[in-house]
């Protein structure tokens, strides 16, 4: 199989009569569609679309996660077409410079809600000719619009029927053109600045993550879908998912407990807000028990602590930034080899007690999750993974569509992202010399040194579309520049320590741009500086340096912690960063931090005046890490 077509094509034969998805229509009862019916349904809208569409033509999708989406997924993809897909909640900036940018000819729309957002840019739309809804709108309302076509997914699925009956055979989809170099989809990456870059996804770039992918699942298995599926990661997931045969089932956050305990999921994928999420629950519920039964857990974490620590030594999964000699290695394990058995049975016994009713709670036969979209709290992380919950946290980013580490079910080290992907190379780059320190191409290895993080492989995007200045700023000579950081551990494992670039990832694994921000918050008149950070964070904060000309304060007080002036900066940025002046919630900044001094150049700012993020950061650590821990 050389691109998606075939491997779309050829999931019937697998897997037939199996479940492939299961839409939720109620409290424990779920819609099923079978392999067989899930391709009859695409390959059915497909054909409605043939007089519409033709092979490389963009089709937009802004819709949230349901089986109408992977069923219009499908059928541009059989179509030779490139999909281009968006959340439901798309903004009317991202709707115009999307559909323009994309040259997109055909929009599917969740609902009567979307459809009416575009209908309203309608006459600045240079290039789509028809709106499709997934569902009819209520009250049979008639939809209309001067200038394009509309029409249903279920009337276009109808026309597909009627074609298909005077031509069941697959030539259509048999006869195409399209190669493993060509796009499979285009995803338009978050931002604020009303121009997002494209990022184009080959079908190479897809196959290679399905056949390197170091995680199996077995056929019939049952899986969640949480996540947004426009978002690489859970899209990949899904698709993951079907080449093993396995049932996706669509859930939601508001939902996600009772699926948990109707569903049974051996396998998930999740962002980090969700674990931390369920982590707070857990400990908020067992704060509310009684003392015996928080006394019981207390006991089973000490014993499950040192258990799985030890078992982590004698497995030789360790976080081991540098190398350790050998006879310090030989006492560590002998140490650890011996208290592993010593506290074996009392682990079992609270295990069995106490930590297996938490498991219980996730439906009880949850075999792991991956988890993505941003970094896992060390503590959060540790904890599943000694209560026996394993989380295999990877590395990626939608331009590497998106995995490019992970750990497995044999390698799981907190701290670390696993081994970086097979058949893809590694370089760590100095920041401040340019200096290539680290590059697995040529077997070239350094530990524990802090570098940029540049990769190398067949996961790597085509490129930003029709902006090559963007792309030949992060791609050069086929070596990606992640913008993150990292280290390089002994044990051949990838630790993610900060950013280089500018974007902010959030726990929710929303992708932020700050300058957008910090611009409309520089515009207050009582403030003379600032930078917004949230790296890994529930929400965004700021550290700002007032301006002191409109206070009244003595040179040399101590302003910064005067509480008129922070006051005064926290109701400056709330008015100015709302849903009023354009930004959404997880736009919005929460925390804010009054600094003595002003960024100054060659300290926190360049000789062009740009913030040196990772100095001013850094600077302010102690900081920003005593505001999160408060809030």
């Amino acid at each position: 199989m050389r691109t998606m077509i075939d491997f779309y094509l050829d999931l019937p034969k697998r897997f037939g009569k199996k479940n492939a998805f299961a839409t939720r229509i109620g409290s424990g009862v779920y819609q099923y569609k079978t392999y067989d019916e899930l391709l009859t349904d695409a390959k059915h809208l497909a054909y409605g679309l043939t007089e519409t569409l033709y092979e490389r033509d963009k089709v937009a999708i802004f819709a949230d996660n349901s089986y109408e989406w992977i069923q219009t997924s499908i059928a541009t993809t059989l179509l030779g077409a490139i999909d281009v897909p968006r959340a439901s909640d798309v903004t009317d900036q991202d709707i115009l410079y999307i559909l323009n940018h994309s040259e997109s000819k055909v929009l599917f729309v969740e609902n009567e809600t979307v459809f009416e957002k575009v209908i309203r840019l309608e006459k600045d739309l240079d290039f789509l000719n028809e709106i499709i809804l997934f569902y009819p709108p209520k009250q049979n309302k008639e939809l209309k619009s001067r200038k394009f076509k509309i029409s249903t997914l279920q009337e276009l699925v109808s026309k597909g029927i009627q074609l298909r009956k005077k031509d069941p055979s697959d030539t259509l989809f048999l006869n195409h053109t399209i190669k493993d170099s060509d796009l499979f989809t285009m995803i338009y990456t978050s931002g604020t600045t009303g121009t997002p870059k494209g990022v184009m996804l080959t079908h190479g770039n897809i196959m290679f993550q399905l056949t390197h992918l170091p995680l199996s699942l077995k056929k019939g298995d049952k899986t969640l879908s949480i996540l947004p599926i426009w978002h690489i990661f859970e899209r990949i997931f899904e698709i993951f998912s079907l080449s093993y045969g396995a049932c996706t089932y669509y859930s939601s956050v508001r939902t996600l407990k009772e699926d948990l305990k109707f569903v049974k999921p051996n396998f998930m994928a999740s962002a980090p807000r969700l674990w931390e999420s369920i982590y707070s629950g857990i400990i908020g519920t067992l704060n509310k028990s009684s003392f015996l039964k928080q006394k019981m857990f207390q006991i089973a974490m000490i014993f499950a602590k040192r258990f799985f620590h030890s078992r982590q030594i004698i497995t030789g999964n360790v976080l081991d930034i540098h190398p350790v000699v050998i006879w310090k290695q030989m006492i560590r394990f002998v140490y650890h080899f011996i208290r592993f058995f010593v506290i074996a049975i009392p682990f079992f016994v609270f295990d069995f007690l106490v930590l297996s009713k938490i498991r219980n709670a996730t439906g009880g036969e949850l075999r792991g999750s991956v988890s993505g979209g941003g970094a896992l709290p060390f503590h959060v992380d540790e904890f599943f993974n000694m209560i026996g919950i394993p989380v295999l946290e990877g590395y990626g980013m939608t331009e590497t569509a998106p995995v490019l580490a992970m750990r497995t079910f044999e390698e799981i080290i907190p701290g670390s992202v696993g081994k970086i992907f097979p058949k893809t190379n590694l370089r760590l780059v100095d920041l401040h010399t340019g200096e290539v320190f680290l590059d697995t191409e040529i077997g070239k290895f350094v530990y524990g040194r802090k570098g940029e993080i540049h990769v190398k492989g067949k996961q790597v995007m085509a490129g930003y579309y029709k902006n090559p200045e963007a792309t030949n700023k992060v791609l050069v000579e086929d070596w990606l520049n992640t913008g993150d950081l990292g280290i390089f551990t002994s044990n051949h494992h990838l630790r993610i320590v900060g950013r280089s670039k500018e974007t902010i990832v959030l726990l929710g694994g929303e992708n932020i741009e700050p300058v957008p921000i910090e611009s409309k918050i520089l515009e207050s008149e009582w403030i003379d500086q600032c930078m917004v950070v949230g790296q890994d964070q529930k929400f965004l904060s700021a550290l700002v340096y007032p301006n002191l000309n409109r206070f009244d304060t003595m040179p040399g007080k101590e302003f910064w912690k005067e509480k008129e002036v922070i006051q005064k900066m926290e109701s400056e940025i709330k008015s100015k960063i709302n849903a009023q002046t354009g930004f959404k919630s997880f736009e919005r900044v929460v925390g804010v931090i009054v600094i003595p001094k002003p960024f100054e150049v060659g300290e926190e700012l360049t000789a062009k005046l740009s913030l040196k993020r990772h100095v001013i950061t850094e600077k302010y650590k102690k900081e920003i890490q005593a505001l999160y821990e408060s809030k």
